[in-house]
């Protein structure tokens, strides 16, 4: 507040109360946008983070509106926020974030830290050599400023170079402030200003209302009073000419401060206050010829041919020092004239002024040029080029909820390896509740699956369930799509439920869809039954989450059985388990029961229930039991005897799909077939009598469990992702 208060007092005092009520006026819109993004959940491609406040609004009309209408063109979709508006959270919703003009502070180098962990590409854009004081001391003027302001100055170019340094790459408009910001950074896109649709019909219409005038008018459009200097070097030159012409009219609009040595002409000088942009077409479209001298430095050469680019839109030839950009868009002669001397200058001045068909003929040159390379819709291809190399492999793995269960878990463990290997990595799901979910100490943007939220490319998405499918098939953004089948899910539901036959579907329809699996059973299904050729990648756990103090079991004194999963579900099967353990001594064996969902049913013999146990709490509890029962018909990939055996534990299972291709009887586990009650229970039996046995069940074990650590298989998991060259 006190900042704001010290603004709108300096104002106030320098410009005027109407000064300060257009720029309220601005300041209140702009906190309007920012409020709406702040709680927008939208993703997209590119943040511009825009360093210029609506103070200086020109510059960031050519780096940030400019640019944004050019990657319209090309379906890169952007938004824009006012540097000190930035928050952690956006860094959610982009793909890569452009920094325009800004200073760095200590949240903005929080942000590209953390936008960097999270694989998004930083770059950052500027205009001008504002990135070190040895540029800036070239500008004169700054000699004016009172100590107190010039050290403020120099403080924040400063800053405009450290940032830059911490980005990944540059953005720029011409050769010279490319050559420059290869000392800070390793590459540098020349991106040209360029004029957006408003300017060109802005332009067009100033053009259609041209009128023939009685005098011949020059004019120069300085802008900021930075540039004295440059005019004060062609001076000479117009005093005399205006000595000898004397329907020579002058223009100047902008903050140019007239020298006193004009005062004798000030008959035929017309000063125009600094005008809206808007405004500006109309006004160059009343003079005859264009003035735009720049004094020979480094910084002058680094500047833009912005002066030549509207002159040319409304069909006004420009005279130009021949020095930077000029030099290099300006043909000389024929799209304007480049001058080398103040000889120079005056020569091509007469020229202009006594021969009105040459001033037509390279002021209709430049229009046609300008129109053909200088209009946003036809210059945005490099830029949107650009960025999509630079912008990291991204994919997003669509959920229907972020509720813990086995699928969810290999997914956020699917999202964690990605991540970790280089990709731009988010979960969504319908209506998210979320902003991050965190797996391995990683943090994982989450997204709204919503309609028309993912507006930004995606690489590749990734359905989970078949419920998630749809999602995918109505986006039109995303280059690769996959499904990610862990379980036969028409089996979900019983004879007579309609949503049986759209799960169904998602294996038989969907052509533009790959499929992926981590389970030979369902590698095989997919084939036989759908014809679906599928990717498969070896499930995983977390061994060292379940391996820490493994202990191999004597099963000495009580024995302790553990049985997982929810019995209302048919295919877990659980019922089998409790019918085991009823036929048990009660002396010698203390049941535990884990399900997330559903009780125990009232003939269960329970001695502890668990219910919907963290999964940082799960492997305590295998650790403190003997024996895993786990009597499912139906799994994807059944991952609680895997996490058993990490912990040193034994198991007794049921074969299915989603366990044979680890489980092998009386080698690290034993088997018995479903139904065989008395079976189960002899192996139970023989598990607590046979040493050697249980020694063997844990030492391959323990060696199953390690080579489905997720560390071990992460190039498998990423193989799944990567599209076959």
């Amino acid at each position: 507040m006190q900042e704001i208060l010290r603004k709108v007092t300096k104002t106030l005092k320098d410009e005027g109360i109407a000064s300060v009520g257009k720029k309220a006026r601005s300041y209140i819109k702009t906190k309007n946008i920012e409020k709406k993004l702040k709680t927008s959940q939208v993703f997209q491609d590119v943040l511009f983070i825009n360093g210029c406040g609506p103070e200086v609004p020109h510059p960031a009309r050519y780096r940030v509106s400019h640019q944004r209408e050019q990657l319209t063109y090309y379906n890169i979709s952007s938004n824009e926020v006012f540097y000190q508006h930035l928050s952690m959270d956006m860094v959610r919703l982009y793909r890569g974030f452009i920094f325009f003009r800004c200073p760095y502070n200590e949240q903005i180098g929080e942000f590209i830290k953390f936008a960097k962990k999270l694989n998004k590409v930083v770059l950052y854009d500027i205009d001008d050599l504002v990135i070190d004081t040895k540029y800036t001391d070239m500008i004169p003027y700054l000699d004016t400023m009172k100590s107190e302001d010039r050290k403020a100055y120099n403080q924040n170019v400063m800053e405009m170079g450290h940032l830059l340094r911490l980005c990944d790459a540059g953005i720029t408009t011409t050769t010279h402030l490319q050559q420059e910001m290869l000392h800070y950074v390793p590459e540098v896109l020349i991106n040209r200003n360029t004029a957006s649709e408003e300017m060109e019909k802005l332009s067009d219409k100033a053009l259609q209302s041209k009128k023939e005038l009685d005098h011949i008018h020059i004019g120069y459009f300085s802008g900021s009073i930075t540039h004295n200097d440059d005019f004060n070097m062609i001076m000479p030159v117009i005093i005399e000419l205006m000595k000898t012409y004397h329907h020579l009219k002058l223009h100047i609009v902008g903050e140019l401060e007239l020298p006193g040595e004009l005062n004798e002409y000030k008959e035929q000088i017309i000063q125009h206050p600094f005008v809206d942009w808007r405004k500006l077409p109309e006004l160059i479209a009343q003079v005859d010829i264009n003035l735009a001298p720049l004094t020979d430095t480094l910084f002058n050469a680094a500047k833009s041919e912005n002066k030549w680019m509207e002159a040319a839109l409304v069909q006004v030839p420009t005279i130009a020092s021949n020095l930077g950009a000029f030099e290099e868009c300006i043909e000389s002669g024929e799209t304007g004239i480049l001058c080398s001397s103040v000889e120079d200058w005056k020569e091509a001045l007469v020229d202009l002024i006594e021969n009105p068909d040459k001033r037509n003929r390279i002021a209709r040159n430049a229009w046609y040029v300008c129109r053909e390379r200088w209009l946003a819709y036809k210059t945005g291809y490099k830029l949107a080029e650009f960025l999509k190399k630079k912008f990291h492999k991204n994919i997003i793995f669509v959920l229907p909820s972020l509720e813990i269960s086995g699928g969810v878990m290999v997914t956020l463990n699917h999202a964690a390896i990605m991540q970790k290997r280089g990709y731009d990595v988010s979960v969504a799901y319908l209506n998210a509740k979320e902003n991050w979910c965190t797996v391995k100490a990683q943090k994982i943007p989450v997204l709204h699956a919503n309609e028309g939220v993912l507006e930004g490319s995606i690489d590749a998405a990734v359905a989970t369930m078949w419920t998630t499918v749809q999602i995918l098939n109505r986006n039109s953004k995303i280059k690769n799509k996959y499904y990610l089948v862990q379980n036969y899910e028409t089996n979900f539901y019983q004879s007579g439920d309609p949503l049986r036959i759209q799960a169904n579907r998602t294996y038989s329809e969907n052509e533009n869809i790959k499929y992926l699996t981590i389970s030979k059973w369902c590698e095989s299904w997919l084939k036989t039954e759908f014809g679906k050729t599928c990717k498969y990648a070896p499930n995983g756990i977390e061994f060292d989450r379940f391996h820490d103090t493994a202990e191999e079991r004597t099963l000495s004194g009580k024995i302790r059985i553990l049985i997982e999963g929810d019995c209302a579900s048919y295919y877990k099967n659980v019922d089998e388990s409790f019918e085991i353990v009823n036929k048990l001594e009660k002396e010698k064996f203390e049941i535990w029961y884990m399900s997330y969902n559903a009780q125990p049913k009232e003939w269960y013999r329970v001695d502890k229930f668990f219910h919907k146990v963290p999964y940082a709490k799960v492997a305590q509890i295998y650790r403190e039991c003997d024996i895993l029962i786990k009597t499912s018909v139906l799994e994807s990939f059944s991952y609680p005897p895997l996490e058993m055996m990490a912990t040193g534990g034994l198991v007794l299972a049921v074969p299915n799909g989603g366990n044979v291709e680890y489980l092998e009887d009386g080698k690290n586990c034993l088997l018995y077939e479903q139904g065989d009650i008395e079976q189960a229970v002899s192996k139970i039996n023989q598990l607590c009598t046979e040493k050697e046995l249980r020694h063997k069940l844990y030492i391959e074990g323990l060696k199953t469990a390690k080579e489905r650590d997720w560390n071990n298989i992460e190039s498998a998991i990423e193989s799944l992702y990567m599209e076959e060259s």
